[in-house]
């Protein structure tokens, strides 16, 4: 649904997000592919023999219900930063080809990288709507890595693209407002 509607609302964004970019930071493509590894290979397995084998103790169908409605509230978060950032590329680079600067708009205006938070919440609450606590593993290291991601992409734009250190004194927490 996401990239149907990424189709439609901004189709340069979505060649941008299609490939892996020229100037994508190397380290940058090491994250992406440890939580992809961690969220598309690990954790569905994992969660499939951990309910096949009864590992974890059973999650109340409450428990999978607000998993279940925290990653729709997740995906759409992510979609609206998406939506409202042109240069919400797949990996971190600076896109000089495409005009890149600074987003404040929308989710932008409360934390400098809700797309994170989106991310972050989608993996966190399948293990949970599956009844697989021992998913939550590799779904918590994935948030790790991006955590660590949303970090180092900080430093990259301070560095890298103008305006970014005023946007950050504007817009001071990175994920969670009063938090960081």
């Amino acid at each position: 649904m996401t990239f149907l509607l990424l189709n439609v609302c901004d189709p340069d964004l979505s060649r941008e997000r299609a490939k892996i970019q020229e100037g994508t930071k190397s380290w940058d493509i090491k994250l992406v592919n440890l939580f992809n590894s961690l969220i598309y290979l690990v954790m569905p397995p994992l969660a499939g023999v951990d309910k096949r084998l009864g590992w974890s103790p059973p999650v109340s169908p409450a428990v999978q219900w607000m998993a279940l409605i925290a990653f729709v509230l997740g995906m759409g978060l992510f979609d609206w930063a998406m939506l409202s950032n042109r240069f919400f590329s797949g990996t971190v680079r600076i896109q000089e080809d495409r005009g890149h600067m600074v987003v404040t708009d929308g989710p932008y205006r409360v934390v400098r990288h809700p797309g994170y938070v989106g991310m972050i919440v989608m993996f966190v609450a399948p293990p949970l709507v599956l009844g697989s606590l021992w998913a939550l593993i590799p779904a918590g290291l994935a948030a790790l890595a991006t955590i660590v991601r949303t970090a180092l992409e900080d430093k990259t734009l301070q560095a890298e693209l103008p305006g970014y250190v005023e946007y950050m004194q504007q817009t001071r927490y990175r994920l969670l407002p009063g938090i960081w």
